[in-house]
């Protein structure tokens, strides 16, 4: 689901391609929003990104291309690219120290959905099944699992398609990864730091924008504290 901003924008942009051939710029984005600054276009681009409706391509100009459309705008894809899995995304063998959830003694999470910068935090508010989890993961407090949509975190190790394991908590150092719902609307996994009265939350991607919001703006919902991967 996406929210109404996301898609007023996929559909903005629909329908420059489709009469110019080409995106609109960020200013023209901006002003078809009524939004007043160009990180709030940042923000919604990132998210269908994430959400797998657009992509973005590197060292172009107007570098955006849409991959699908949801079903309120006929749920077809616009291009011949179908998404492709990212070199390395999955390596050719299982790393030495990981286990088998079968050979260690495991607990059951309530999977609350997918986790990806700009996805409502109703995909996230109800659980879907519940999933294995080693016992030695998990330490103290509530836990939960959540599967990974998008390729912002890649560089941290987590990969679209993973599983993390999420400690509920309302407290994070710097340099945590963190599920943070932002202004109260969005739920991102994302690298937490606190500077005085802000807040940044960073992709482990450089493909994907820092962003920053005043304290006020960002709740941290949970601390990651392990991943689950499949081969």
């Amino acid at each position: 689901m996406l929210t109404k901003k996301q898609l007023d924008l996929l559909e903005f942009i629909q329908k420059r391609v489709q009469r110019d051939g080409v995106p609109p710029s960020f200013d023209e984005m901006k002003e078809a929003l009524d939004l007043r600054s160009k990180s709030g276009i940042h923000r919604l681009i990132t998210a269908l990104e994430e959400r797998g409706f657009i992509r973005r391509l590197a060292h172009r100009a107007r570098a955006l291309e849409i991959i699908k459309l949801p079903e309120a705008m006929g749920g077809a894809a616009t291009s011949g690219f179908s998404p492709r899995v990212i070199d390395g995304d999955r390596p050719d063998s299982t790393p030495a120290n990981a286990m088998g959830i079968e050979t260690v003694g495991a607990v059951e999470l309530p999977m609350m959905g997918r986790i990806a910068a700009g996805v409502p935090i109703a995909a996230i508010s109800e659980v879907s099944h519940n999933v294995a989890v080693p016992q030695s993961m998990l330490g103290a407090g509530e836990h939960y699992a959540l599967e990974v949509k998008g390729d912002s975190m890649i560089d941290a190790g987590i990969n679209d398609g993973d599983t993390v394991i999420v400690r509920e908590t309302s407290h994070a150092d710097n340099g945590d990864i963190v599920v943070a719902l932002v202004e109260d609307s969005e739920a991102t996994l994302k690298r937490y730091r606190r500077n005085g009265t802000s807040i940044t939350l960073e992709a482990a991607n450089p493909a994907y924008e820092t962003r920053v919001f005043r304290d006020d703006q960002v709740k941290v919902q949970g601390k990651l504290v392990g991943l689950i991967r499949s081969y």
